[in-house]
């Protein structure tokens, strides 16, 4: 039976797929194998039966990897695993600037013991919140991984011109972006036409 450590709160959905007459899955120590986020490993003592580290998540920041390397610890990580709720924050975060949804919101908190006049309040003030619609204006995308895809996809999809670079771009993100992204070859010739600019 192969013991699996989880250094952060990993979701029932992912750990309910281990067998388990093969996995015991729990947070306790001297384990076969890691499950971790974002806690940072680079302090932690890694036992001598430990064959495997799983980041869930992009990127091996938090672990070492180099000591892993010497120890002979199988490393790795999910890209995309989150990246549609990233895309998600992201687009939000777009539209929140653009539209000045949070001062609207903070506005509307001022009237709400207006009684009768709140309806002449807001059309007083509304147009201090319209802010600039996104359709139509340009948003450029540095990093067309997983979650750069996405955004560029989303963006496309209300009606955004969508400029993406990535020097790194592999051929299967490249199959998944939108057709109607551009690609260009460094940053500096993004920012000159962008409105918007997501990393």
């Amino acid at each position: 039976m192969y013991k699996i450590q989880t250094l952060n709160e990993i979701s029932e959905l992912g750990t309910a797929l281990f067998d388990r007459s093969k996995y015991t899955v729990s947070k306790d120590g001297g384990a076969d194998a890691v499950l971790v986020r974002s806690a940072s490993m680079h302090e932690a003592e890694l036992p001598e039966n430990l064959l495997a580290i799983a980041r869930a998540g992009a990127g091996v920041n938090n672990i070492p990897t180099d000591k892993c390397s010497e120890l002979g610890i199988c490393v790795f990580n999910t890209p995309g695993a989150n990246a549609n709720a990233v895309k998600e924050l992201v687009i939000a975060g777009l539209l929140m600037a653009s539209r000045k949804i949070t001062d609207a919101v903070a506005w509307a908190k001022t009237v709400k013991d207006k009684g009768e006049e709140v309806p002449k309040l807001i059309e007083k003030s509304k147009s201090q919140f319209a802010g600039p619609e996104i359709k139509g204006k340009t948003l450029g995308v540095v990093g067309l991984g997983a979650i750069g895809t996405l955004v560029a996809n989303a963006a496309s999809a209300l009606g955004m011109n969508v400029i993406g670079a990535d020097p790194y771009l592999s051929p299967m993100s490249a199959l998944k972006i939108t057709p109607k992204l551009r690609y260009v070859n460094s940053v500096d010739e993004l920012y000159k036409e962008c409105d918007y600019v997501s990393f």
